[in-house]
């Protein structure tokens, strides 16, 4: 029997938890996802297309080429530059198509300016090399959780992000991984600075929740999350393209969210620079919103012609917290060859919330575990219809 059909043969099926209880009963889990949560070693991208990568060990390391002869060995606390050369790695005197630096002794390994645990390969990738970080999934997310969310929260928000986020990046491996890593570093993906970003508060997080994902219908759930509804979830099709059961529209409990209200103030001049082709900027109208009032498109009304700009792309160019915002125009007599004319000398942006806006919302989360909610609650609140899911291997 092969490790795999003996990893099926003794997956045990544990737990649904359901929506503000505490009773368990069994649920039948996709034998495709349960290589998934045993003991996975995710391919994480920390360097991508680097024309030199640093790395190093905190104990002695071998390292080692893709067939596994030694290339040399790495005293402990200290690291070495790689570069490319003719199509190879260089490696000291030694060149090789890839390089692996394996640390002794449960090790940490060094890459560009962070220390990371497990294991790191480098490789050559089309603009440069590409630094991998192997590494066991839960230990990948004591370091996120402490990314994505400030390690003194209420442990029961720091436990709904630990299952949301080790959803989401079993939902990432399954969609988008690539020959040479499963997910990279950054907010695209999510936040993962190594063993930085660590606490006792994140590890408690991860082990308390072990091998728990969010699935809907016996599937891992694209489990995005977000800083600050600023009062109300949106449904998925609203903000992107398809509509999902478990990204639904819920009422947010992030009123204590610093960003849950706030204001920008934007000169004229700044403006009409960022949103070119129509000359003096008059008023800004919403063209398309979201029921939750989220700007799709925006209408720019100036003295020399109209242009409609999308939520996103105006968030983006003034670097705006959310799309959920409205402009009122501020009034004054600007000097010109006709004399004074009334147009806006600034705008005054006022907005809630940070991010997109679907999923669980973090300062919610803490929200509601301020007010005694446990992290199931928490999750299923968030993602309609969705259960949590753990699996063991006896």
């Amino acid at each position: 029997m092969s490790s795999r059909d003996h990893l099926y043969s003794r997956l045990v099926a544990l737990l649904r938890l359901g929506k503000r209880s505490g009773w368990l009963s069994l649920l039948v889990w996709l034998a495709m996802v349960a290589p998934a949560l045993a003991e996975l070693e995710l391919r994480v991208a920390v360097e991508q297309d680097a024309s030199q990568v640093r790395v190093g060990s905190s104990t002695p390391a071998v390292l080692r080429d893709p067939a596994g002869q030694v290339l040399g060995e790495l005293p402990a606390n200290s690291a070495i530059e790689l570069s490319e050369e003719a199509g190879r790695i260089t490696v000291g005197d030694w060149q090789a198509g890839a390089v692996w630096v394996e640390p002794d002794q449960d090790g940490l390994v060094y890459i560009g300016d962070n220390w990371y645990r497990g294991r790191v390969l480098v490789v050559r990738t089309g603009s440069g090399l590409t630094a991998v970080n192997y590494v066991d999934l839960e230990q990948y997310l004591y370091s996120v959780v402490g990314g994505e969310m400030p390690t003194n929260w209420n442990l029961e928000a720091l436990k709904s992000q630990a299952v949301a986020a080790r959803s989401y990046v079993l939902y990432q491996r399954q969609s988008n991984a690539n020959t040479v890593f499963d997910v990279g570093d950054t907010t695209r993906w999510q936040v993962y600075e190594g063993i930085k970003e660590e606490a006792p508060s994140t590890r408690a997080a991860v082990d308390q929740t072990r091998g728990q994902v969010l699935t809907y219908n016996g599937q891992i759930i694209e489990a995005v999350f977000h800083s600050s509804s600023g009062g109300r979830t949106e449904n998925v099709e609203d903000v992107w393209s398809s509509p999902l059961p478990y990204l639904r529209s819920v009422q947010d409990y992030d009123q204590i969210a610093p960003v849950y209200q706030w204001s920008e103030t934007i000169p004229a001049d700044r403006l009409r620079q960022l949103v070119t082709g129509v000359g003096n900027i008059i008023s800004m109208v919403p063209e398309e919103t979201t029921p939750n009032g989220r700007i799709v498109s925006m209408r720019v009304v100036g003295d020399a012609g109209t242009r409609t700009i999308s939520g996103n792309d105006l968030r983006s160019a003034l670097n705006l917290r959310s799309t959920l915002f409205s402009v009122v125009p501020q009034m004054g007599n600007v000097a010109s060859a006709n004399g004074a004319v009334s147009l806006p000398h600034s705008f005054q942006i006022v907005g809630r919330g940070f991010g997109h806006g679907l999923g669980m919302s973090q300062w919610g989360a803490l929200g509601l575990a301020q007010q005694g909610y446990n992290y199931q609650q928490i999750l299923t609140h968030y993602y309609t219809g969705a259960v949590l899911s753990v699996i063991r291997v006896e």
